[in-house]
């Protein structure tokens, strides 16, 4: 095992399966040169040349058609997001070809596409650069959507993803980028979607999160502990495919459930997820869900009012106790 910060393992992972597969190709700006802008796609054209990472104009539209059409024709195109923010500019290309070609062709054509795209908020970076657009493409039938967080699980999930004949978009915190984790020193190890883990067993309540969310979770349980309260806390890693089993599995041993999104509340996946716990296990509930996430208002640049919006360690306990204040 060797320990690497989530940069480098996003970096491994495509390098690996570059090496492996000469028909996977890197888009996007300044993913080549410079690597991009958080330096995920460094040294990366030095090794595979120009032709396979490749620098594309300031146009989200015009470079994720493109991989989207390379993908269609027999390529796998890695599309890097400078942004999440900008996803919103190529969400005709995503919604209406990527997710739906497949279907229109009659499982014809494969779209092997990796959309990746930073996300979430910390850092100041205001309201055009902090958003979380996730639940978005949760509402889109073709897509699949992950949100891994630990350099464990982005390096293998990514692999996974560029291996998959569907689409994918692979959504990265951007404040995760220097988070340290162990991977194994075997480059062919994988991370399946759809899979979630617990990360802290309890018997108390359970705690649904995912990127950010979840470190901020676990970091909540730790503290919780200390009042003697015992949460058990979920990394879903992948958010379509949702692993439902590993959730009600965990709510029937602790019958209450808090579930915790860094995107704004209203109309978030917390909602989803509180709506299927509720389809698939009302009855195993002693109370009701409670659902975490930032204030409904554009992200504040001012550093003070952002930690205000955004979800905090603090407000996951208060949201664990308030789902225990019936005992």
């Amino acid at each position: 095992m060797s320990e690497i910060t989530v940069r480098q393992a996003l970096n491994d992972a495509m390098r690996e399966e570059m090496r492996r597969d000469p028909t996977i190709i890197i888009l996007g700006c300044d993913v080549g040169l410079r690597g991009g802008p958080f330096g995920i796609t460094k040294d990366l054209q030095k090794e595979f040349g120009p032709k396979r990472v490749i620098d594309t104009p300031i146009s989200e539209p015009a470079f994720t058609g493109a991989g989207i059409g390379a993908a269609a024709t027999g390529l796998r195109p890695v599309v890097e997001i400078l942004y999440s923010d900008w996803i919103t500019l190529a969400m005709d290309q995503i919604v209406n070809m990527a997710a739906k070609m497949r279907y229109m062709f009659g499982g014809k054509v494969n779209v092997p596409i990796v959309i990746r795209a930073p996300f979430g908020s910390g850092g100041g970076n205001a309201a055009q650069h902090s958003q979380s657009f996730e639940a978005w493409f949760n509402h889109v039938p073709g897509l699949k959507v992950a949100a891994p967080i630990t350099p464990y699980d982005v390096k293998g999930m990514l692999k996974t993803a560029v291996r998959d004949d569907n689409p994918v978009i692979f959504f990265e915190h951007k404040r995760s980028y220097q988070l340290k984790g162990e991977v194994p020193d075997n480059e062919d190890y994988t991370v399946p979607l759809g899979k979630a883990v617990i990360r802290k067993e309890g018997t108390d309540v359970t705690i649904v999160a995912y990127s950010m969310m979840a470190v901020k979770a676990e970091q909540a349980a730790e503290e919780l502990a200390e009042e003697g309260i015992s949460c058990e806390v979920i990394d879903l890693r992948s958010i379509l495919p949702l692993d439902y089993d590993t959730v009600m599995g965990s709510i029937g041993k602790t019958n209450r459930v808090v579930v915790a999104q860094e995107a704004n509340l209203r109309g978030g996946l917390a909602s989803d997820i509180v709506a299927q716990i509720i389809d698939r296990g009302f009855d195993m509930l002693d109370a009701p869900p409670v659902r975490v996430g930032a204030l409904n208002v554009p992200m504040p640049y001012n550093m003070g009012l952002e930690n205000e919006v955004i979800p905090s360690v603090d407000k996951i306990k208060q949201a664990v106790r308030k789902a225990l204040s019936d005992r």
